[in-house]
């Protein structure tokens, strides 16, 4: 393997997990260039935590919502472009809308069928703007028997939520949405958690307990409640009904629920990029200095 894709390895994984380039060096060398494995092996030398989903930005473009008032569906979707100067335009903005609106209108299923649909938007963008423009992902939700719809916009469209509520409360709807959008929960409650997820948290964090040398002598039973109350933690921090309340952190999110006998259905994050990586000019050269070292 070449020196620059193992860098593009190492900028993924440095990405994903904050450890240091020369601890990412050492995790794909010792896991042979598997990404995963090797996130899983920075965590059982406890040298990375676990990384909520998407937080790898890199591609530029605007996350937003649309909501028809006709049809009564709200699509929340993500448009990328390829430089943060078009992304800021007024321009782009209302292109993205013009294609939110026509997503809505046609009730365009996929990103394959939507993007074919508005084949002539691209162009006329791409004539205008003068960059390549994506359909990356789109959700259409509605609200159904009395349920409510937030959203929420943040950083002028770098983050998008859409969440759906049991009853409507049009103040509540925006508070969830706000907390979606800043605490990046992974699911709804813990019971949303696929068990397959559950048990590979809980081997990365039995290997973690017996490298920790403050653990490795406990007693298996002390050793296993241990590990289970640090699996918990873990998905606490990644479900919503669990995470600390944004505008009341003295209460959980489900707390809020319960007093105002709502219940959550549904969210959509969206942040622009998540999940994609971008080569940075200056990155490789960085790379370079700490191999060589």
């Amino acid at each position: 393997m070449g020196e620059q894709n193992l860098i593009e390895l190492i900028k993924v994984l440095r990405d994903r997990t904050g450890a240091g380039l020369m601890d990412c060096k050492g995790a794909l060398l010792a896991n042979d260039l598997d990404i995963d494995k090797a996130c899983d092996w920075l965590r059982e030398k406890g040298i990375a935590k676990v990384a909520k989903k998407a937080d790898r930005i890199a591609a530029e473009g605007l996350s937003l919502t649309k909501r028809c008032e006709k049809c009564g569906k709200t699509v929340i979707l993500e448009v990328n472009c390829e430089t943060d100067f078009v992304a800021k335009s007024d321009a782009f903005k209302e292109f993205v809308e013009t294609i939110a609106k026509r997503i809505l209108h046609d009730d365009l299923k996929d990103v394959d069928t939507a993007t074919k649909a508005c084949e002539d938007l691209f162009s006329d963008a791409t004539v205008k703007m003068g960059e390549k423009f994506s359909l990356r992902r789109f959700v259409v939700v509605e609200n159904k028997d009395g349920q409510g719809i937030g959203t929420y916009i943040h950083m002028g469209g770098k983050i998008a939520v859409v969440v759906v509520l049991e009853k409507a409360d049009e103040t509540l709807e925006k508070q969830i949405a706000m907390h979606i959008a800043a605490n990046n929960p992974s699911y709804i409650s813990m019971d949303d958690i696929p068990q397959d997820v559950i048990e590979h948290e809980r081997n990365v964090q039995i290997v973690a307990a017996k490298n920790d040398e403050k653990l490795k002598s406990k007693p298996l039973p002390v050793l296993t409640k241990i590990v289970e109350g640090k699996v918990n933690k873990t998905f606490q921090e990644l479900t919503l009904s669990e995470q600390a309340f944004l505008m009341d952190d003295s209460k959980t999110v489900s707390q809020v629920l319960k007093e105002s006998g709502n219940k959550v259905l549904q969210f959509v994050r969206y942040q622009v990029g998540e999940g994609i990586e971008k080569r940075k000019d200056d990155f490789a050269s960085e790379v370079m200095k700490e191999i060589k070292q």
